[in-house]
């Protein structure tokens, strides 16, 4: 199955995420507090969402570019993790930030996060951090909890934007809330939601 072309919204989330990525990678200084904290809470939100999602054998990453959360998902020794990004090259790129035995356990495919190449029901868990964080729009979020809720069998993982009402947007696509978390309590940055197939 041909790759779907990528949606506008993908491109623009991707360009964004590489001038980024390029500068982390550009620059020699050791990450700053900050960079390490926000890192070490990120580390703990995916753990323990992961947890509440019954830790998932096989878990789809969508629009993973570095795949910077690569290391927490494969901690379950057991996991097999899917990665898909709509950048070939980001892909590639990927495959160089990680060791050998964490890649053994990645697949990587290219593809479009609202047209996932997969079949129905395909993953037990699809995880979606940053791209669904990032999506203008109560109608485009809809359309990838559609897609998500098609190829999941059982759990969503995604982050929200502190303040956007989305628990509606979950209910109609067929979701209910297991749990979510902010990312610092009161913070009001974004939350990390976990989902269920009704």
């Amino acid at each position: 199955m041909s790759p779907q072309p990528p949606s506008p919204i993908e491109i623009e989330f991707a360009e964004r995420c590489g001038r980024e990525h390029a500068r982390v990678c550009g620059d020699p200084r050791p990450p700053r507090l900050l960079q390490r904290l926000a890192a070490w809470r990120n580390t703990r939100l995916v753990r323990h969402a992961l947890k509440v999602a019954g830790e998932p054998g096989l878990i789809l990453d969508l629009a993973c570019g570095s795949g910077r959360f690569w290391p927490v998902l494969a901690e379950h020794v057991n996991r097999v993790i899917l990665a898909s990004d709509h950048s070939q090259a980001t892909l590639d790129h990927a495959r160089t930030h990680h060791p050998g035995a964490l890649l053994k356990r990645v697949k990587t495919f290219q593809g479009s996060a609202f047209s996932i190449g997969l079949s129905a029901n395909a993953v037990d868990c699809i995880f979606c951090l940053e791209l669904f964080r990032h999506v203008p729009g109560s109608d485009v979020r809809l359309m990838l909890l559609r897609e998500f809720h098609r190829v999941s069998r059982d759990t969503v993982i995604v982050a929200v934007g502190a303040g956007t009402p989305v628990q509606d947007e979950f209910r109609q696509a067929g979701f209910k809330i297991l749990n979510y978390q902010e990312f610092l309590p009161g913070s009001r940055l974004w939350c990390v939601y976990v989902l269920r197939k009704r």
